[in-house]
């Protein structure tokens, strides 16, 4: 069991970094003429990856039960669902730089949780 959380997490960390890294800073290039489109865009895209990861995620977690584990994964939808999906909610109403750089400064919560459950994971294989 503990191969395919490490898999699902092994993506998010992959997905999660290049979205930190490159896609979000990448929305202060987009032409604000057109960032409402490129919002929706995203917005429908992403969740198609991120979405059946995330619940694939928690349901293994809800498996292997480590509370360290499962701690991480609510801190990671909390961030999710009460501070990144409420910057999604205001960009789609077109370009905000204030609401982009708060949405890549925060995300670095995201990025380190999942970085630092796949570390424990990777330290707890046999």
């Amino acid at each position: 069991m503990i191969i395919f959380e490490l898999l699902v997490t092994v993506a998010l960390v992959i997905l999660i970094w290049m979205i930190q890294v490159l896609h979000y800073p990448s929305f202060l290039f987009v032409d604000k003429t057109e960032f409402s489109k490129f919002e929706a865009f995203h917005t429908k895209r992403i969740s198609i990856l991120v979405l059946p990861l995330m619940v694939s995620e928690l349901i293994l977690g809800l498996f292997h039960l480590n509370y360290l584990i499962l701690g991480i994964i609510v801190l990671i939808w909390l961030s999710t669902f009460f501070i990144q999906v409420p910057c999604h909610e205001k960009l789609k109403f077109g370009f905000d730089k204030l609401t982009i750089e708060r949405l890549i400064f925060t995300n670095w919560i995201r990025t380190s949780l999942w970085t630092l459950k796949l570390i424990i994971l990777l330290v707890q294989l046999p």
